[in-house]
């Protein structure tokens, strides 16, 4: 087993109300106004209040091209990154020369060297650290790194890995373009970052340091369904693809999955007692509850979060988590002994499910 010493996610400088957002980024996507009542509705049925923005909102009409979105990525995403690891080290009392891996993701945005190089002197990492910078995984990528991460730390339980997560969505929002999927994009994405500090078997216990522990992973990739998410790649950058048959991927799916999974781990749906969801959207959130018969409340801090910040695609499910360890909300941290389970989906299409127990 792996523990999860720690999780610290942070959010972009600019706090917006949605409907500040919603009359900023319609004049982004149909400046002369002619959807202006569709943007309005979809960002209306999104059921997010607040969402963080890498830039302040008037300065997405200067955007000019992808060039200028990228560069904008890279010196806030690296601020942002160097705020989340700071974090989420320093409250278990790390230095930055503990860490022996750092795997770095995002889909937002491209830099070389990734934006983990950048960090290792602003941070004053060591120059023998392991680095693993993954990109194309999306949504899924929370969960998916720490599920690698886990398996590099079963090989190595004297080792301490950092997961970081950067996702300046907003940078990717379109101009001219009214496609439905550009719409909802424009209406579900926000901006922010997470770090996870996670530690091998052996070193937590040294440290006397506790917190989830990581039990197992799956992976699922479903057939035929490239085209539900991802991006397509041109001249302006990273253009959404967003298929509205996700949520119809869920229900096909996510409950085989689950029952699958944790059955071979002398567990069933009822025995789960915390629910660590990537909140893709209203829509999906609602599929994955009836998919799974959750009630009484079971996904609310995932609500909460797609409520107050949105969705940071990558590190949604990681600020999330945090706040399950924390009892942020109206939920108590779990007792010893509780099984969580983090599932998150994303570009392939895919799933990723984490199980995990206090």
């Amino acid at each position: 087993m792996t523990t999860i010493a720690s999780v610290h996610g942070v959010v972009a400088p600019h706090l917006y109300p949605q409907r500040e957002i919603t009359a900023a980024f319609s004049a982004v996507v149909s400046p002369d106004g002619a959807h202006s009542a569709v943007i309005e509705r979809i960002h209306e049925h999104s059921q997010i209040k607040y969402r963080n923005l890498a830039l302040p909102l008037q300065e997405y009409t200067e955007i000019q091209d992808f060039g200028a979105a990228n560069d904008a990525f890279i010196r806030i995403g690296l601020d942002l990154a160097e705020q989340a690891v700071r974090a989420a080290l320093g409250k278990i009392g790390l230095r930055a020369t503990d860490v022996d891996l750092i795997v770095s993701t995002s889909v937002t945005g491209i830099a070389a060297p990734s934006l983990d190089s950048r960090l290792i002197s602003r941070l004053g990492m060591r120059a023998d650290i392991k680095r693993m910078p993954m990109f194309g995984l999306g949504c899924v990528a929370g969960a998916s790194g720490i599920a690698r991460v886990h398996d590099f730390l079963r090989g190595d339980p004297d080792a301490i890995a950092v997961l970081l997560s950067v996702e300046l969505c907003s940078l990717t929002i379109q101009r001219n373009d009214t496609s439905m999927a550009n719409v909802v994009a424009s209406a579900l994405f926000g901006d922010g970052a997470a770090a996870v500090v996670m530690m091998g078997d052996h070193r937590a216990k040294g440290l006397g340091l506790t917190g989830p522990r990581v039990l197992a992973s799956t992976s699922q990739v479903y057939p035929d369904s490239e085209r539900m998410m991802g991006w397509d790649v041109g001249a302006t950058g990273f253009r959404i693809v967003l298929s509205a048959g996700v949520p119809d991927i869920v229900t096909a799916h996510m409950r085989d999955d689950v029952v699958s999974f944790l059955a071979g781990h002398q567990l069933a749906i009822p025995g789960i007692g915390r629910w660590i969801c990537h909140p893709g959207g209203p829509r999906v959130l609602s599929a994955m509850e009836d998919a799974l018969d959750l009630h009484d409340d079971q996904l609310a801090t995932t609500w909460q979060s797609l409520a107050s910040i949105g969705n940071l695609s990558s590190a949604s499910v990681l600020h999330v988590l945090q706040d399950t360890m924390e009892g942020t909300g109206t939920s108590e941290p779990p007792a010893p002994g509780t099984a969580g389970l983090m599932l998150a989906l994303g570009p392939g299409f895919c799933s990723e499910l984490v199980l995990l127990e206090w």
